[in-house]
């Protein structure tokens, strides 16, 4: 076959670390943007981004010309230092390790977009934890409890 065809659809989640809320409504939407220009310059499409205080959603139209590592490596290593650079936290800012990635069928994108989109408002009803434990459930991921993203304990 000459060409490659794909249609991949990929949700990701990641927390700032320590799970301290330092996204600032004030902010949040120009490091929504600077983030949807590091998945468009690497041939990417955003669908969705959105997040709470402490943690980030971003639905993507992914193109298999990255590995997902890679590119969530770029994605919070560039916004880390453009949060640093902006001045925008006192002391070093920071995305904790790791991230989930979920694949979705192109008849669930507008499910998905609304979920993100409504994240205020989900998080209501649900902590951040529960919703990670949900998604990898939902998904069947297994995992082990001790990496679970945990609360920040004063």
């Amino acid at each position: 076959m000459a060409n490659t065809y794909t249609q991949l659809y990929i949700q990701f989640v990641f927390a700032v670390q320590n799970r301290i809320s330092l996204i600032r409504p004030e902010w949040e939407e120009m490091l929504y943007r600077y983030m949807t220009g590091i998945i468009q310059n690497k041939s990417h499409k955003m669908i969705a981004i959105n997040g709470m205080p402490d943690h980030i959603h971003m639905f993507i139209g992914f193109e298999p010309v990255d590995h997902m590592s890679e590119l969530i490596k770029v994605v919070k290593g560039e916004s880390s230092k453009w949060i640093r650079k902006k001045g925008f936290v006192k002391g070093r800012f920071n995305w904790q390790s790791g991230y989930g990635a979920f694949s979705y069928s192109r008849s669930h994108i507008d499910r998905v977009y609304h979920y993100i989109h409504n994240q205020e408002e989900h998080h209501k009803k649900k902590t951040f934890r529960e919703e990670y434990i949900e998604l990898l459930e939902k998904f069947d991921v297994e995992y082990d409890e001790r990496y679970i993203f945990q609360p920040v304990e004063y």
